[in-house]
């Protein structure tokens, strides 16, 4: 009977103390997903230096679609000769941008 007397307030305080933290003490994680709007254009709306940077870099590949965000940066599906597709990225001024 002790034992149960014993267990009972023990229980009873662990609960107490459970109840009493803090909301602010427990650590929650947010989640931020950042997606940038990218809407598609057709391949005249690139800018010359982009298209300058296409011919030199993919000179035998050709360019699958195009697509441009609010920030004048441009995301580019390219066709490679081996059939296989490359996502690229680039500013309106012909700067490669690195994204994954």
């Amino acid at each position: 009977m002790k034992k149960y007397l014993i267990f009972a307030v023990i229980t009873l305080g662990v609960v107490i103390g459970a109840e009493a933290m803090d909301r602010s003490q427990i650590d929650t994680e947010e989640m931020v997903i950042v997606t940038d709007e990218f809407k598609r254009i057709s391949s005249s709306e690139l800018t010359p230096p982009v298209v300058e940077e296409l011919l030199k870099q993919y000179p035998t590949s050709k360019l699958g679609a195009a697509y441009k965000n609010s920030k004048g940066e441009f995301k580019l599906i390219m066709v490679l000769k081996s059939g296989s597709r490359r996502i690229v990225y680039i500013d309106s001024y012909g700067n490669w941008l690195n994204r994954k």
